[in-house]
């Protein structure tokens, strides 16, 4: 029933009356006036009640006087009636019947009832009764009624103070109620407050409505009161406590926030007046220490007030709460000394309730949020909230690490009654005891000795306080132990909890809307707004090492396996948030202390180590008694569950589990199974940990991965407990289910998986290196676990991992490496069978990329798993072969990836594979492929570990060869069907087509691939293969070279064959000379092939012969190529320097090429060659190509059942192309002859130039053999036929420099029986032939060519006369000595001297008959050729009997004869033009040198054969006295008188002493002697003389007869004077006898003479013989006697007188 309702009212009235009545009885006596006011109130209240319709209205208007009487009842000071009266007014209060002014008077009244101590109770009642129904109560009244309660608060009645109090708070809650209700009404008008300049004056506020204005008062006198101020507005207020003054300051800030928030006033209120209160008050707190005593400091600190000081905290938890957002700075101070109060210096109790304001902040994640904002995001700024959580970290290890510090005795008690107890059982008996005690024991942690109890303080997600609440306490409490560390734990679990849920949510709905988002506009990748994300990712990076470290210290001490379970969930779960929002450090920190946790202690786990630098140093040291190992931390309480063996390598043998490790170990693989995506890069962490477990617990991977219980395989074996025994299946499963469900991760968080286990396994590898022991496969066995799950989306993760298992293939461990080789093969098998969507045959690039790992293989070193590979091949392609298409390049690449270094046994396997593709895959594989093949085969053929093997992949090639051949058409046309694609994407990517050699058509090309393989062939060190590889090139070319296009000749010519050349050349003159002892095994070796030179010569033999045919056969062909000029001219250039090489055998080879070229047949003398070659040689095949040792000399095996004749008798059809009719004057090209000419001029200067230096002893570098420099030289004339043209003089002379130089060279001792015959026989070598057949064929084209080649003449002569000066002083060959064959030792290495007389004696005659054909030439005649034999004639006429052999001299004299009878009438009839002056002399000279020669006959000469020789003297004079003399007018003076004194001299006996007897007539050459004298007698008086010159001879001869004449006489006389009895020697007598004849003949000359003709001094001489005449008459011969007779008869003419004498004299 409402209080205006009308049976209210009327029972209100009646009441009153009641009331009213009741008083005026009890005041009749005492207070008459009080009787009177009471009833005139009756009839004032019947009054109104009868007059008006709203009675209350009326009554309230009228309330002064109504309440009048019941006031002046009060005043009695009477207790019943004061009783009465309050009750009355509360009546009337309760009806709100009361006005302000009524309501005033109220009050005074019992404000003087409160002074004198009157019901106080009922003075409270009624008090809360007038503001609590109704609002006519304002300001001073207001204030006057709430002093009133307040001085009631301090009686001395305990009820009435606690009744008080309670008034009070309600008193100042119902002004604010009002407030707010004022502020609803006025809610929806707006009006402009005037603005508040910084509201100095505190008491201005004019702006504030009335409840407003009163509540601002009262809480502005709060402060005031509080702040031990006098109030402004609470007048008469005695005296205030503070602890009071702070609930109720904590009352209206918690109930009103909004009034706060929305006025400006008010907030400023909570500014300037609250906060610098309660910074103010906590000073004491701030500044105590424990500990401190008060007599150190010089001003005594005031102590911390319990009271206070947790109301204080309640304040600032209230403000912290509500104003946060208008109090950031003053709440940053707060909250500075909130985490102050926990620190280890402050008071038990202070840290308890500091503890407790703590968790109730982190029970509001929101409110932690904003710290994150104002503070820790903010640049100057505190890092609060990361303050907040280091500090309850801290807090918590300050527990374990400093209990108790105040006062260590009191508050240890409790703790070491039931701690220690607990603790001496555990440690004192490790075995039951210790089990036992674990676990009876209530929940707790336990460290380094430290034990703390856990309580259950509150609810999950409240912060229920206990000590917060205690307001009634004075005294500080005593801590329960293990309280604040209970606190401490759950406000850190739910500041997890908080933290976790908030931002997960807050992640969940962002991604909610970013998906629809995403819905509605696909296109548009929205990125939600980064502030949310930020201020996320700030909280946990703030709070996240302080976490970390209080729980894993938690962790570490808990002996609860609740406990435990909390704080791994906290762990995992902020492990996972991290991850969500990409905080990798401290993502892997959490998840590090998960993996610690797991571990045994102490274990050494480098990814955890180097991860947990940021977390707490734990130091233990070891106190372990028996197996166990109980380090002082909490492992005492553990139960043991397993000892196994560490993975690395421990101080101690055996490792223990404990079940709290078990725990860890599951939440791990919890994490990793519903968090995997987030992971990232810890999974490393995460798989090492598992990894270390698995091994421990003795886990081995089996078939595909998966991981069984297996036996350790060394030390003492696993100890499992039953208890982890059944466990074992369970996480062997989980660990299996955990790779399963890597299908469902994303491709991202797959990737780091796999890194992860590829990390993992690095380090099993690195652990494995160099020890036997066992490695960890965990790894491997689970990245092929994971790589056969994941089969649909194999591409992404491919490369990582085979790129890894691949790694390991390589590693020294057997074991690790067969296991890293069975996962990369079992992958690529099962992802080659794996139904892909679409097909492999569709999807070209990922049937490479799983092919790829398969040729990775191949890089690895070890046989095992090379052999592992090629089994594999040899089953893809068994089971794939015929789909493998575009992977073939691959698997091909995997067969030819052999190396020397690899087993034969792997080089077999590869070459079985190779076999089979070649029979059975060829037709099936991409045409691209083929170069590959032809590569591959290649490879086996260079491989050096099989000679079999190289020799029949030669014989692949071959096949492969014929395969193109048969296949040609089909080839080309895919082929050019790829290369227009090629070259379409070539295009447009705008670089150039990339193949090997490029511009030839790709058909060619693959030929081009072939020769270049054999090419490569030919070079190999083992001469079987080279030899084998070089006949099957130049066949291949031979046979199938009709398919290549022309100019894919260009690059065979340039790239393959001239590069062979150059590789051959290269390897032949760098190669080994040292002697082969045998070809391997007790093969013997030919002593032509007992070097590596030798061996390499051969090579060099075949391969120039092979390019020579070539270019002889497709001549016609190769010179439509532009450049066939310059491949001629490196031809040539090749067999010039073969030509040069220091090897008779291929120098030779050289030369018969180079006439192969220049299509010169080489006369082949037919019983030289066995018929094989006969019939090569019918090919046209020149006899160099034909092995000297024929096919299967010693140590070489038979290549193949077909010799080389079938093989190219075969292609002989092909070989021999011959150029159309009318092409041949191509074949006349001179440029090309020239340019062989010059080759010939090198190659002849270069073999014939004598070495220089090389003294004596050293053997000279190298001289050239005889057959070498023979084929030189006949090549010239064919060559000559070609150039002759324009061939000049300066040619002529270089030809003459070779001719000389060639003919100059010694022969080798050992060669010199099959090259010169016995020194006896005058036989020409070939050479010499050879040389003057150059010669003639010149001579002969100068004859017949025209005028002006005859000026060459001259030079032949020359050339020749040089040839003829060896038959006396053979040439000198550099320093070279040589010997004369007749010395020469046949097994010494020395150096023969030709026997050149029969050379130089066939160059006379040579020179004789040109002589007799040009001796009237004008060149001829220029040149002093005349001369110039002549003076080479001197040298052996001059020698004579000295000369080397007789028959040179001989030949000189028949040769000069010959020659003077041609060119003295040539020299006659140019006597005019001085062309022959200088010959006289130098042919008087040679008379005089051949006839008075120097050189004496040898002591055996027989009679016949210097009669000869006399006749041969006496042949010269005649020609002197035919063709000289009588010509004497045309013949130079001084010669004649030379000729003159040497007939003078021959008519004269030259007597040898040497003679005997008997021979002294024949000797002394009686015979020239009477020629001489008897020439001198013709020439003296001729009487045909015609000119004066004949006139002069005849006089000089004379002069020199009687000269003569008178010396014979003379010495005559003399001689027989003194010989006494003595006949004189026969000759002597003769000549006196001649003599005296001679003079006879001349008297009778003189006679008939004209007298006119005989000279003065002529007849003096005549006349002074006389006298000598007549001396002879003594002389006793009768001989001389009767020639004496004779001589003088003539002298009587002379008789006449003197006159005549004087007249004749006169005229």
């Amino acid at each position: 029933m409402s209080t205006s309702s009308p049976e209210a009212v009327k029972k209100l009235l009646e009441n009153m009356q009641t009331d009213l009545r009741s008083l005026s009885m009890e005041c009749k006596k005492k207070f008459p006036p009080v009787k009177e006011a009471a009833e005139s109130g009756i009839v004032k209240i019947k009054t109104i009640a009868a007059r008006n319709t709203d009675i209350l209205a009326t009554l309230k208007e009228n309330s002064s006087e109504v309440v009048q009487p019941f006031l002046m009842g009060c005043g009695t000071k009477e207790p019943k009636i004061t009783q009465l009266c309050l009750a009355a007014i509360q009546r009337l209060m309760s009806h709100e019947v009361v006005s302000e002014a009524a309501a005033g008077n109220i009050i005074n009244m019992l404000w003087q009832l409160m002074e004198n101590g009157l019901e106080e109770l009922k003075l409270l009642q009624t008090v809360l009764v007038l503001l609590t129904t109704n609002t006519v109560v304002h300001d001073e009244v207001l204030s006057k009624a709430i002093v009133l309660c307040f001085r009631l608060h301090f009686t001395k009645d305990n009820i009435t103070n606690n009744t008080a109090a309670a008034t009070v708070r309600q008193v100042v809650t119902v002004v604010f109620e009002r407030m707010v209700a004022e502020d609803e009404r006025f809610k929806g008008i707006v009006e402009l407050p005037p603005p508040v300049q910084g509201n100095t004056n505190r008491r201005s506020v004019s702006t504030l409505r009335p409840s407003a204005k009163d509540a601002y008062m009262l809480f502005q006198d709060l402060c005031q009161l509080v702040n031990a101020d006098a109030p402004y507005w609470l007048v008469g207020m005695t005296e205030m406590t503070r602890t009071f003054g702070l609930e109720l300051l904590e009352s209206v800030l918690n109930d009103f926030p909004g009034v706060f928030l929305q006025h400006q006033e008010f907030s400023f209120l909570l500014k300037e007046r609250v906060c610098p209160l309660v910074i103010k008050l906590f000073s004491p707190n701030i500044k105590f220490r424990q500990g401190s005593s008060s007599s150190a400091s010089p001003a005594p600190v005031e102590k911390p007030y319990f009271p206070i000081c947790m109301r204080l905290l309640r304040v600032v938890s209230v403000l912290i709460k509500h104003y946060y957002s208008l109090l950031v700075t003053e709440c940053e101070i707060f909250l500075s000394l909130l985490v102050k109060f926990l620190d280890g210096e402050k008071p038990q109790w202070l840290r308890a309730v500091a503890v407790e304001s703590v968790h109730r902040l982190c029970v509001q994640p929101h409110l932690l949020r904003s710290f994150c904002q104002s503070y820790d995001m903010k640049q100057h700024s505190t890092k609060v909230f990361r303050d907040i959580v280091n500090a309850l970290g801290s807090f918590i290890q300050s527990l374990f690490i400093v209990p108790n510090a105040g006062n260590p005795a009191a508050t240890n008690a409790p703790a070491g009654g039931s701690g220690s107890g607990l603790q001496g059982a555990a440690q004192g008996a490790p075995g039951a005891g210790g089990q036992g005690a674990g676990l009876t024991a209530q929940a707790a942690f336990e460290y380094r000795g430290t034990w703390i109890p856990l309580m259950t303080v509150s609810v999950q997600g409240s912060a229920k306080a206990t000590y917060l609440e205690m307001l009634d306490k004075v005294e500080p409490p005593s801590i329960p132990e293990g309280y604040a560390m209970s606190v401490a734990f759950s406000a850190l679990l739910d500041l997890v909890r908080g933290i976790t849920s908030m931002i997960e949510r807050e992640l969940a709905k962002e991604e909610e809307e970013s998906a629809v988002r995403r819905e509605a506009n696909p296109d548009q990748n929205a990125q939600p707004e980064p502030g949310a994300h930020l201020v996320w990712e700030e909280m946990v990076s703030a709070c996240w090492c302080g976490l970390l470290a209080a729980l894993s210290l938690l962790l570490d001490a808990s002996t609860d396996e609740t406990a435990t379970e909390n704080i791994l969930k906290a762990e995992l779960t902020v492990a996972s948030l991290c991850g969500r929002l990409g905080l990798v450090t401290p993502r892997d920190a959490f998840i590090t202390a998960i993996c610690k946790a797991s571990l045994p202690p102490h274990y050494a786990l480098t990814v955890l180590s180097s991860n947990a630098a940021n977390l707490n140093n734990k130091t233990y040291s070891i106190q372990g008694q028996s197996v166990q190992i109980i380090s002082p931390s909490s492992e005492s309480h553990q139960q043991v569950v397993a000892v196994g063996q560490p993975l690395t390598v421990q101080p101690q043998g055996t490792v223990v589990l404990t079940a709290k490790n078990i725990q860890c170990m599951r939440t791990l693989l919890n994490l990793a199974h519903c968090h995997g995506a987030v992971l990232g890069t810890s999974w490393q962490l995460v798989l090492a940990t598992l990894q270390h477990l698995v091994w421990i617990l003795g886990l081995k991977p089996g078939v595909g991965g998966a991981l069984k219980p297996g036996r350790a395989v060394e030390g003492p074996s696993t100890v499992l407990t039953t208890a982890v025994m059944t466990d074992l299946p369970v996480i062997s499963n989980i660990l299996s289910r955990l790779f399963e469900s890597s299908q469902y991760l994303d491709d991202v968080s797959l990737h780091h998986l796999i890194n992860a286990l590829c990390s993992l396994s690095l380090e099993a590898m690195e652990m494995a290196y160099g020890t036997n022991k066992e490695p960890s496969l965990f790894a491997v066995a689970k990245l092929l676990e994971t790589g056969l799950v994941n089969m649909d989306r194999i591409e992404i993760l491919w490369r990582p991992l085979t790129g890894h298992l691949l790694e390991v293939c390589q590693h020294p461990n057997a074991r690790m490496r067969e296991w890293g080789a069975e996962a990369v093969t079992a992958l690529i098998k099962a992802s080659l069978a794996y139904k892909h969507n679409p097909p492999l045959a569709q999807n070209q690039r990922l049937q490479l990329l799983l092919l790829n790992p398969l040729k990775e293989l191949s890089n690895v070193l070890h046989a095992d798993i090379r052999q592992k590979q090629l089994e594999s091949v040899l089953q893809i392609l068994q089971s794939q072969g015929d789909s493998l298409g575009p992977g073939w390049p691959l698997v091909l690449g995997v067969i030819g990836a052999i190396r020397n270094d690899q087993g034969e046994s792997l080089i077999r396997t590869a070459f079985q594979c190779l076999q089979l593709v070649v029979t059975d895959f060829l037709p099936t594989m991409p045409c691209t492929c083929l170069q590959i093949v032809v590569e591959v085969a290649g490879s086996f053929g260079l491989q050096n570990q099989e000679l079999n093997i190289s020799l029949t992949s030669i014989g692949l090639l071959w096949n492969i060869s014929d395969y193109f051949f048969q296949r040609g058409e089909a080839i080309t046309q895919e082929l050019e069907r790829e290369e227009a694609v090629l070259q379409k994407q070539a295009q447009e990517k705008g670089e150039p087509l990339n193949r090997p050699f490029h511009p030839a058509p790709p058909f060619d090309c693959l030929w081009l691939c072939l020769y270049a393989k054999l090419g490569e062939l030919c070079v190999d060190p083992r001469p079987a293969v080279r030899k084998s590889a070089g006949q099957t090139m130049f066949s291949t070319i031979a046979a199938h070279g009709t398919l290549l296009q022309q100019p894919t000749w260009h690059i065979v010519v340039w790239k393959v064959l001239f590069h062979l050349l150059d590789c051959v050349r290269k390897s032949s003159t760098t190669a080994d000379k040292e002697k082969i002892e045998s070809g391997g095994g007790n093969i013997l070796i030919h002593h032509s092939r007992d070097t590596a030179e030798k061996q390499w010569a051969e090579t060099w033999v075949l391969t120039l012969a092979g390019v020579a045919r070539i270019f002889n056969t497709r001549r016609y062909l190769l010179q439509q190529l532009g450049d066939f000029f310059k491949a001629w001219e490196v031809l040539l250039d090749h067999i010039q320097s073969a030509a040069l090489s220091k090897n008779n055998e291929v120098s030779l080879a050289a030369l018969k090429s180079f006439q192969e070229i220049l299509q010169i047949g080489t006369p082949v003398k037919e019983s030289a060659l066995p018929t094989e070659a006969l019939a090569l040689a019918a090919l046209g095949v020149p006899p160099v190509l034909i092995d000297p040792l024929g096919a299967s000399g010693p140590g070489r095996p038979l290549l193949r059942s077909d010799s080389m004749l079938e093989r190219l008798t075969r292609y002989s059809s092909a070989e021999l192309q011959v150029p159309p009719p009318g092409e041949e004057s191509a074949l006349e090209d001179s440029a090309l002859w020239w340019s062989a000419w010059n080759t010939w001029y090198r190659t002849g200067t270069d073999s014939t130039r004598p070495p220089g230096g090389g003294t004596g002893t050293d053997r000279p570098s190298f001289i050239p053999s005889q057959p070498f420099l023979t084929a030189l030289v006949q090549i010239f004339p064919a060559l000559y036929q070609h150039i002759k043209t324009g061939f000049s003089m300066d040619d002529l002379r270089k030809l003459g420099v070779i001719l000389h130089g060639a003919v100059s060279v010694p022969i080798s001792s050992d060669a010199s029986p099959f090259i010169l015959p016995s020194y006896t026989e005058a036989v020409l070598t070939s050479l010499q032939e050879a040389v003057l057949t150059a010669l003639d064929v010149l001579q002969k084209a100068i004859c017949v060519g025209p005028e002006n080649l005859q000026v060459m003449y001259p030079a032949i002569f020359e050339q020749l006369l040089l040839f003829v000066e060896f038959s006396c002083k053979p040439p000198q060959y550099g320093k070279v000595e040589t010997k004369h064959v007749a010395n020469a030792k046949y097994n010494q290495a020395e150096w023969v001297a030709l026997n050149y007389v029969p050379f130089a004696e066939r160059s006379l005659e040579v020179v004789v008959d040109l002589y007799h054909k040009t001796a009237c030439h004008k060149a001829v005649i220029n040149e002093k050729v005349l001369q110039n034999i002549i003076k080479t004639l001197r040298i052996p006429l001059s020698l004579k009997y000295a000369c080397p052999s007789e028959s040179t001299w001989k030949l000189a004299v028949s040769s000069l004869l010959k020659v003077l009878s041609i060119g003295l009438p040539v020299a006659r009839q140019h006597a005019s033009s001085g062309k022959f002056e200088t010959m006289w002399p130098e042919l008087a000279n040679a008379f005089e040198d051949f006839l008075f020669t120097k050189s004496t006959p040898p002591d055996n000469m027989s009679i016949q054969e210097f009669q000869k020789n006399e006749a041969i003297d006496v042949e010269v004079v005649q020609l002197i006295s035919t063709e000289i003399l009588p010509f004497a007018n045309f013949i130079p003076k001084d010669f004649v008188g030379q000729i003159m004194t040497m007939l003078n001299k021959g008519s004269i006996h030259s007597q040898s002493s040497s003679f005997t007897e008997a021979e002294i007539e024949v000797r002394m050459r009686e015979e020239f002697s009477k020629v001489c004298f008897e020439t001198l007698l013709q020439f003296s008086f001729s009487n045909k003389v015609s000119t004066p010159q004949e006139g002069y001879i005849s006089r000089m001869a004379l002069s020199v007869l009687l000269k003569r004449s008178q010396d014979v006489l003379r010495r005559y006389v003399d001689d027989e004077r003194l010989s006494g009895r003595c006949p004189l020697p026969r000759q002597q007598v003769t000549e006196i006898i001649f003599v005296l004849k001679a003079i006879s003949t001349l008297m009778d000359s003189l006679k008939k003479t004209q007298p006119e003709n005989v000279d003065g001094t002529t007849w003096a001489q005549v006349i002074a013989l006389y006298p000598t005449l007549v001396e002879c008459i003594t002389c006793s011969s009768t001989e001389v006697s009767s020639a004496l007779k004779e001589a003088l008869g003539p002298f009587k003419d002379f008789m006449q007188p003197p006159v005549s004498r004087v007249q004749n004299g006169e005229s």
